[in-house]
């Protein structure tokens, strides 16, 4: 992948952040905004420190706004010379009209005057200073909060960020990596991870021309319903900004269309909320991934409903003709406590109901019928799982925590089922070893185990 060193760059020594540098990295490919939500010591300003040095000769611009934080901290002093001739301009220079990457820290906390101006500068990419319009190099504005806004005055420039990423502490799984993670400085930036300004451009000119599959297109109408249903609002500029930034992504892969794998953008670009994430992202596990549980719950009732009759048919009590159970007392009445006769092993056998051999051979057809159905679903489930584990591999922008979770999913789904198989066929191998009186003809009534 053309991309896979300047994405490391971006992880490096860094613990789950792998969503946080791919979402990153093509926001800046295509030019758009990031907004990460999440707690203080989240790494959040790092990355886009580390996303300004993949990008050579950029300059980089960073606040942490508050109420109180005036336009000159933002755009820059205002010109004493140009005063004096009676104009109103702001020295831009090294302040973020000036820059090309930028990370602004508490961004809702910004009053309505500097919202205002980021507004355009954000979506047109111009600044008002004073009587002239400037356009301003700003690739990406990586903004950070510690939630979305709640007031609906900040909706309008909420909406400028195309994607955004919930960030929050490492997990108890990966606590014990965070305090042996190496904090040394690092190293300058590998060459291979520098992106090259012309490469983008080409990417950015090549991307309009990736169509959407038609599989891809499905899915988005689905995610449209989805939306619906959940009464989320989406709008319009959001559904075609979503659109341009799958076809980046799959251009900058190399297919030739939009694939449904691409999509695993959703839940970053359509929630509005953190809390919505969640039904995204099953949204593109169970459509794509193909992990929505399978019920199997009648083939669970049927491998139940024949251990219970096994167990059933060895607990039986020997024929009222059979002297058996009479030797078995015996037996036990002559042994000592605490030790095992052969005698005693030998009656215990013995004592046991026998089957005829056509009993037997009904039992096992049938238990045989119900574990070729487990054991070809089995194949079914693998097969399915190799190829989705195969194009989930092969995307070159599927965050590895997301793979992760499609294995384990693959992997759980068929386990559940080996397990099944496994018991089936230890209730199969049961029955076989029934006991067995050749002079007995009768012929068993079928386990009643429905449909499945």
């Amino acid at each position: 992948m053309r991309w896979a060193a300047a994405i490391q760059e971006l992880e490096r020594g860094l613990l789950q952040r792998d969503v946080a540098a791919r979402a990153l990295l093509l926001a800046a490919l295509a030019g758009e905004h990031v907004l990460l939500l999440g707690p203080p010591g989240t790494a959040k300003s790092e990355l886009a420190r580390r996303l300004q040095r993949l990008l050579p000769g950029a300059h980089y611009f960073e606040r942490l706004l508050t109420r109180f934080t005036v336009p000159e901290e933002l755009f820059g002093p205002l010109s004493l010379r140009a005063l004096e001739d009676d104009r109103y301009e702001r020295l831009t220079e090294g302040y973020l009209p000036s820059a090309e990457v930028a990370f602004l820290d508490e961004v809702f906390k910004a009053n309505s005057a500097i919202l205002n101006t980021l507004l355009g500068l954000l979506h047109e990419r111009q600044f008002d200073n004073g009587s002239q319009r400037q356009p301003v190099p700003l690739v990406c504005l990586v903004g950070a909060s510690n939630e979305q806004p709640q007031d609906d005055s900040l909706l309008a420039f909420y909406d400028r960020f195309l994607l955004r990423v919930p960030v929050q502490p490492v997990d108890d799984a990966h606590f014990t990596a965070l305090l042996l993670a190496d904090t040394s400085a690092a190293s300058d930036t590998p060459a291979n991870a520098l992106i090259d300004p012309v490469v983008v451009q080409a990417l950015r000119e090549s991307a309009p021309h990736v169509p959407l599959g038609e599989a891809a297109l499905a899915l988005l109408l689905q995610a449209r319903q989805h939306a619906s249903q959940t009464a989320q609002t989406v709008s319009d500029r959001r559904w075609r900004q979503l659109v341009a930034l799958l076809q980046l992504q799959a251009a900058s892969r190399g297919a030739v269309e939009v694939s449904p794998w691409d999509l695993w953008l959703l839940p970053y670009a359509l929630a509005a909320d953190p809390a919505q994430g969640p039904g995204w992202t099953a949204l593109f596990l169970h459509r794509v991934a193909h992990t929505a549980p399978v019920p199997i719950d009648g083939l669970e009732r049927a491998v139940m409903a024949f251990e219970s009759q096994l167990d059933t048919e060895r607990r039986a009590p020997p024929d009222a003709q059979d002297d058996s159970a009479g030797k078995l007392a015996l037996a036990r009445a002559i042994t000592r406590p605490g030790e095992e006769s052969e005698m005693l092993r030998i009656t215990s056998e013995r004592a046991q109901r026998r089957y005829s051999p056509v009993h037997i051979e009904a039992r096992v057809a049938q238990c045989d019928q119900l574990l070729e159905r487990l054991v070809a679903l089995h194949g079914e489930w693998l097969a399915v799982a190799h190829a989705v584990l195969a194009k989930a591999r092969s995307h070159d922008w599927l965050p590895p925590s997301w793979l992760l979770q499609i294995e384990a999913a693959h992997a759980e789904r068929c386990g559940q089922l080996a397990g099944l198989c496994a018991q089936h066929q230890s209730t199969r191998n049961g029955f076989a070893a029934l006991p067995v009186d050749e002079a007995l003809t009768e012929l068993p009534a079928p386990v009643q185990w429905g449909s499945a």
